[in-house]
């Protein structure tokens, strides 16, 4: 192998796993002694270790966090989304996962195992290492692992042996896919198989991802019985009312609609209570709560001027949001999804504004997609409205855009693969 060649999991499963494990220790040794390795550890794997290095996580001992008691965790569990599909994980991965001699891991968003099933023996072993119910496995806390990863970068990831950045996890692989919220892009958890090391497959990886992807084709269906249910209550209130109203559940979807066109979705507040909200899209309304969802009914006046000042928050790792201050109606939150969160952030690093072909260049490395950058930027002005100017899109002159960074470049929107932000996170050299 040459100082070029890069690791990959194909190459992994095409070795002896003792082999494959020594390989991956001489790397890792290589990484962080800060020397450059005479192979290179995957992408996904090596910018994890270069955020584990700032956030200062022991590459030679685990960290135990404190368990989530058992009513925290009864509470978790009953509040995600994730409860309604555990049916659906365990029928297409539990029995996999015994015959491998592998355990299912569910954790949510913030990393705290959920739930795990499996092989008894694996489970006792998981239970050595502090992985255990209601333990954080995130990656600022355990390093880079199979959940705590994907739950940063957004993606499938599969980690072998020393790829996990504490040593006491190197008999381990564990590959996990994260699950999101069809309705709102919104980061729920992340599904995981992990066991020893000797029975890692690369075919494990495309398992895990399926899955991921069927439970949320399944919550997409759950959410569209749901607004069924939601149409059926809607039609008597809005037949005996006059003017204009949307009936939409808490995340936006509209139901039914009266005095004024379709919509299939707008953008809500991240906190919506009953009262006077103002919306990009409809200016001041009243909202009233119904079993379900929401009565928007539009007040017949002038829409109130556009906001005076936006905070872009990308200081997280795993969620950020924008605040409009100035609507009229107190300041409006709405959490960004992780594509609209790097629209936003290169926006806001031009004030004089870009071409669909100039952003398409920084977000995908290829001008041409054009098609895409504009509906994304459509979207965007769903809940920005006005604060997004087109011909070059930009946020207009007289709107004040604060941008919160996190602490460290690296940290910057982990998740992204845009050729202008993997930029803006590299580390000059000293």
């Amino acid at each position: 192998m040459n100082a070029t060649s890069t690791i990959n999991l194909a190459r992994i499963a095409a070795m002896d796993c003792a082999q494959a494990a020594r390989l991956l220790a001489g790397v890792r040794h290589a990484a962080l002694a800060g020397r450059r390795p005479r192979v290179l550890p995957r992408p996904v794997i090596e910018e994890s270790w270069g955020r584990m290095l700032l956030d200062g996580v022991d590459p030679d001992h685990d960290f135990r966090s404190r368990l989530l008691s058992i009513e925290e965790l009864e509470q978790r569990r009953r509040s995600s989304p994730l409860a309604e599909i555990m049916p659906m994980l365990r029928d297409a991965l539990v029995s996999v996962a015994d015959a491998a001699h592998h355990i299912m891991v569910v954790c949510d968003a913030e990393g705290r195992v959920l739930w795990r099933e499996g092989d008894s023996t694996v489970l006792r072993k998981a239970d050595s290492l502090g992985f255990e119910l209601g333990a954080d496995w995130g990656e600022s806390v355990v390093g880079t692992n199979g959940i705590g990863t994907p739950l940063i970068v957004r993606r499938p990831v599969q980690v072998f042996s020393a790829e996990h950045f504490v040593e006491t996890h190197h008999a381990w692989t564990c590959t996990g896919a994260p699950i999101s919220d069809p309705r709102d892009g919104r980061l729920l958890g992340v599904v995981d198989v992990s066991g020893p090391l000797s029975t890692v497959h690369p075919a494990m990886l495309t398992l895990v991802d399926s899955v991921a992807k069927l439970a949320e084709a399944r919550l997409r269906e759950n959410h569209l019985t749901a607004l069924d249910r939601l149409r059926t209550v809607a039609a008597p209130v809005l037949a005996r009312m006059e003017g204009r109203a949307i009936v939409v559940d808490p995340h936006g979807w509209s139901a039914a609609v009266t005095g004024m066109p379709p919509t299939d979705r707008l953008s809500l507040p991240k906190s919506l209570t009953a009262g006077h909200t103002w919306l990009p899209a409809l200016g001041t309304c009243t909202v009233e709560p119904l079993p379900g969802g929401w009565l928007l009914r539009v007040e017949e006046e002038p829409r109130p001027l556009p906001a005076t000042r936006v905070v872009l928050d990308l200081s997280g790792q795993r969620r950020w949001s924008v605040t409009v201050e100035g609507g009229g109606a107190g300041d409006w939150t709405h959490e960004l999804s992780p594509r609209h969160a790097e629209l936003l952030y290169l926006l806001s690093t031009q004030r004089k504004g870009r071409s669909a072909s100039g952003l398409a260049g920084e977000m995908f490395g290829d001008p041409g997609r054009t098609v895409t950058v504009r509906a994304e930027v459509s979207r965007v002005r769903r809940y920005l409205g006005g604060l997004i100017a087109h011909r070059p899109y930009r946020f207009p002159e007289d709107v004040d855009v604060d941008v919160i960074l996190p602490e460290h470049p690296a940290h910057l929107l982990p998740h992204s693969t845009a050729p202008a932000v993997r930029e803006a996170r590299r580390v000059p050299e000293p």
